[in-house]
């Protein structure tokens, strides 16, 4: 595996772990519909959080959550909608990034609830 697949892969751990630790169920993990793929989908009470973990070894380019382009946010929503309708749920769906980026010899995170609206 690429180095940088390794690294998305730890960034998606990280993350599982953080929202576990903040009081979220996971229900899914790489969840996919047609070309679609969700990282995480959780659940913290009423809210369905479908969070989208970005991860980069440096700030150097940018950060990571200005990686989620448009096309993304889109596919992000088709695939939400069809997960809701097909195990019938009834939660308020808000859309989520986690940012994971390395800082010396550990990662730092940072949930950005809201992160964005669909279209």
């Amino acid at each position: 595996m690429a180095d940088h697949n390794e690294l998305g892969k730890l960034g998606e751990e990280l993350a599982v772990e953080f929202l576990r630790k903040n009081g979220y169920e996971i229900l899914e993990t790489n969840w996919t519909f047609q070309k679609a793929e969700i990282d995480i989908i959780a659940q913290k009470e009423t809210i369905l959080a479908v969070v989208e973990v970005k991860t980069r070894s440096s700030l150097e380019f940018g950060l990571p959550q200005d990686f989620v382009k448009p096309k993304k946010i889109q596919l992000l929503v088709k695939a939400i909608n069809e997960y809701v309708v097909s195990k019938d749920l009834d939660f308020e769906v808000r859309f989520d990034i986690i940012a994971v980026h390395k800082e010396g010899n550990s990662f730092a995170i940072e949930h950005l609830k809201d992160a964005f609206y669909h279209f």
